[in-house]
């Protein structure tokens, strides 16, 4: 019997390692000669550093960066194992948690730290950056990441623009020639879950920038900045960023990365999957169980155990599903390649308890799944 564990992390409660810790401990409690493997997964989002660092014997690197308002921020990013690979997430630079409730304004926040990160990971020589956007305090459509590695926004008098979605509006002209020349050297692949546009009802403006602090007005005065600068972007760059799937990710980062970095937008468990060779892993396989701490009808929106149940059903390998709590439409998941899923939640409780008593729940939930599997097996 060969196991492979690939769950996300549960959020506030068990990295992805852990998960699977928690998981073979449960397995081998029953019956220690069953074969596990476990690679921990992520979907681009919170966590992603630390389960491809996981799962590919890789090391995490911290570095002060520039915060969102300005001031300094404690950032990290990862190498992975083989060393010619680095990931980010924005968000450990550019976060909305990095800014108290009172001070969030996307107008003034920016992306500076981002763009600070990747200048640190170009220093390691790799050959491929991932960058995970989600969680951003941000709406200035990438332009602080882009002015922290050398890109110059001027305004009509020919000064350099602030930061913040608020500056948008007064670029003027665009240099690119102090861009750091490494870049060309890189692939850089963003781990993007959303299709939004740049800009219009559906855009990073409308339908973002009110959880970072925007009021309508703002909202309105954000939406016609990244207008204006998707024009200055096409008018110097000679590209339409606002038609691109997903270029109002992040507060516009998401075009922003295309239009100054060539990025390219996938999804995130897509990348992730193919960075840790997933598909080659399978040979022998006789069970996944995968996971994550929400399993709800949203989950099969690119989430990490919808991504595993693709590439297993391909390879006709039955996968199992535990979740911190199963939330309302969850049976979807089953019509995806999940072939049943469990909550470890064994009694009515507060969060906080459960939380504190995940590592056991999920321990004694694993046990109770693979006796059931193996008496399936022998009938």
């Amino acid at each position: 019997m060969n196991i492979l564990l690939a769950p996300d992390s549960f959020k506030d409660s068990l990295t992805a390692l852990e998960v699977c810790e928690c998981i073979e401990r449960g397995i081998k409690n029953y019956k220690n000669d069953i074969i596990v493997n476990s690679l921990p997964m992520a979907d681009g989002g919170e966590g992603t550093v630390r389960s491809l660092v996981d799962a590919t014997n890789g090391r995490i690197v911290n570095k002060v960066v520039t915060g969102p308002l300005g001031g300094e921020a404690k950032a990290f990013y990862g190498l992975l194992g083989n060393e010619n690979t680095a990931v980010i997430e924005m968000a450990s630079a550019s976060g909305l948690p990095l800014v108290p409730k009172e001070k969030r304004d996307p107008s003034k926040t920016t992306t500076y730290g981002t763009g600070e990160l990747i200048k640190a990971v170009l220093s390691h020589n790799v050959e491929k950056i991932i960058l995970g956007i989600g969680g951003s305090a941000t709406t200035d459509a990438g332009v602080g990441m882009a002015q922290a590695l050398g890109v110059e926004f001027f305004d009509k008098n020919n000064n350099e623009i602030g930061f913040g979605g608020g500056n948008l509006k007064f670029i003027d002209k665009i240099n690119m020639n102090n861009l750091d020349k490494r870049i060309e050297d890189v692939e850089i692949l963003v781990a993007c879950d959303v299709d939004n546009p740049l800009y219009g009802k559906q855009g990073a403006a409308y339908v973002y920038s009110p959880q970072k602090g925007a009021d309508q007005e703002m909202v309105e005065e954000l939406d016609n900045n990244l207008r204006h600068f998707n024009k200055v972007v096409n008018k110097y760059l000679n590209k339409n960023v606002n038609q691109i799937e997903g270029s109002g990710a992040a507060g516009g980062l998401g075009a922003g990365l295309v239009a100054f970095l060539d990025a390219e937008l996938k999804q995130g468990i897509e990348i992730v999957l193919d960075i840790v060779n997933f598909d080659q892993r399978l040979s022998e396989v006789d069970l996944i169980i995968t996971g994550e701490g929400m399993l709800d009808g949203q989950t099969i929106n690119g989430k990490t155990p919808i991504g595993v149940a693709k590439r297993a059903r391909k390879h006709k390998i039955p996968v199992i599903a535990i979740a911190g709590s199963l939330g309302k439409g969850v049976e979807k998941v089953l019509k995806k390649g999940i072939d049943s899923y469990f909550s470890i939640v064994d009694k009515p409780d507060s969060l906080d308890e459960i939380i504190n008593r995940s590592d056991k729940l999920l321990a004694d939930l694993s046990e109770q799944i693979i006796r059931t599997y193996m008496l399936g097996k022998k009938s």
